[in-house]
């Protein structure tokens, strides 16, 4: 069955895309990757340029999933302080991780030029608004980390925040010079051609059903063919399916959860003058986050969580669109153009997962809503390591697979967690400092 594109403005202003033939019959390579998001093709392409033969399987076509369906921000970092990952992982490992975060965007960018790849990409800077008193506060302590690595982030009081978003709604922001912004979906098929051109085979409608090891050499095994391979990196993320015998206990290490988005009809003259006027996205760090970001051509994008089905019905939006004219009642009567959702795999640490769990099988998952910088740098190095870079010069740092304890409640867990979380923003809000 042919895995079909969102309905989303994405779709509707995308850069045109190669269709890719799935895979029929058997092909040996050195690399298969399985996955042809954000990681697995800029893997791909990392691998082909340094003259790796590599093969790549998607179930669907590029950008099908979350790398066609998100809110298009290229964020640096991760959302834990420096502080935070280095109280978790140790002096070392936390910096080291630390300052891996800081080269996503460059990494992005720089690609997207060497290939020329048509997607709307530029370092807009990225705003990240305060919900709360405490938030604000926070907030201080992370610029004051990253003002003492050199970064030239900044803090903005509520006027001052309220000027840049077009919203009143928030306690103030911090601003980061290093943010961008691009066209998820084209980026995805650029990526796609780019690896193609240089030398990648990739293979679309092409479902990975089980990986076999016979003793000398890995078999991924599709319905409709198969492919041997010296090593094989598994980067499903968020569309891991548990019904796929690929590493046992992965599905299980991970949280799947919809993030849905709505686009609105373009907006007057006055309306776009007013929201976002210096061209930056925004992304809060509620415990249920919102993103937005305005267009070109006058849509406005705002994105959050739902009721956590993957669905385009309009009552499903419900939350995201109140959310939306509550943050900007100015706009709270404009019609809503498209709706649509994907995936985004949450680790319960916050910080990406690296597998090896026999020699020559990879995996690499949990991007956690920072999907575009962090998985196109994280192609880059997967390529190193399947090209022989000891694991133990990586930033991420190989673990065990750990499957979350009574993962098969997850939906209703999730269900709990969303609503707990949604009443911890509304208690944050209104908390005094």
């Amino acid at each position: 069955m042919t895995l079909q594109m969102p309905d989303s403005y994405w779709a509707a202003t995308a850069e045109p895309g190669d269709h890719y033939l799935a895979l029929d019959g058997q092909l040996k390579t050195s690399v298969c990757v399985i996955g042809g998001g954000y990681l697995g093709l800029s893997t791909a392409l990392h691998l082909a340029e340094k003259g790796v033969d590599v093969v790549l399987l998607e179930a669907g076509q590029p950008g099908w999933g979350a790398s066609g369906s998100n809110g298009g921000q290229i964020i640096p970092g991760f959302k834990s302080e420096r502080s935070d990952l280095i109280a978790s992982m140790g002096e070392e490992a936390g910096s080291r991780l630390f300052a891996w975060s800081g080269s996503f965007v460059d990494d992005t960018l720089d690609l997207i030029g060497r290939h020329g790849i048509r997607c709307q990409a530029s370092r807009a800077g990225w705003l990240q608004p305060a919900h709360s008193v405490n938030s604000f506060n926070a907030y201080e302590k992370r610029v004051a980390e990253w003002q003492a690595e050199g970064i030239e982030a900044y803090m903005l009081d509520r006027s001052e925040a309220s000027a840049a978003l077009g919203s009143d709604w928030y306690m103030g922001a911090y601003y980061d010079p290093r943010g961008g912004r691009l066209h998820p979906l084209s980026y995805t098929r650029g990526l796609a051609r780019a690896a193609a051109g240089a030398g990648a085979w990739i293979f679309g409608d092409t479902l990975a059903e089980r990986v076999e090891w016979s003793g000398d050499i890995w078999t991924v095994r599709a319905a409709t063919g198969d492919v041997q391979a010296d090593q094989v990196l598994i980067c499903t993320n968020a569309y891991t399916d548990s019904g796929q015998a690929l590493v046992p206990g992965l599905a299980q290490s991970i949280v799947p959860i919809p993030s849905y988005m709505v686009a609105t009809a373009p907006l007057s003259d006055n309306l776009r003058k007013s929201i976002l006027p210096g061209g930056e996205t925004a992304a809060d760090l509620k415990k249920l986050t919102n993103h937005f970001r305005l267009e070109e051509d006058g849509s406005f994008l705002f994105g959050g969580r739902g009721d956590l089905t993957e669905t385009d019905d309009p009552s499903s939006f419900r939350c995201v669109t109140a959310k939306l004219a509550e943050i900007f009642p100015q706009l709270k009567d404009q019609p809503i153009a498209y709706r649509w959702s994907g995936r985004v795999a949450i680790t319960t640490d916050g910080v990406p997962h690296l597998h090896n769990p026999a020699p020559g099988l990879w995996a690499a998952l949990g991007c956690n809503g920072r999907g575009i910088g962090f998985a196109t740098s994280y192609g880059k190095l997967m390529s190193d390591l399947l090209s022989g870079m000891p694991a133990l010069d990586s930033p991420v740092p190989v673990t065990a697979v750990s499957r979350i304890p009574f993962h098969v409640f997850h939906l209703i867990g999730a269900r709990a967690a969303l609503w707990w979380k949604n009443r911890q923003d509304t208690r944050d809000r209104h908390a005094k400092p």
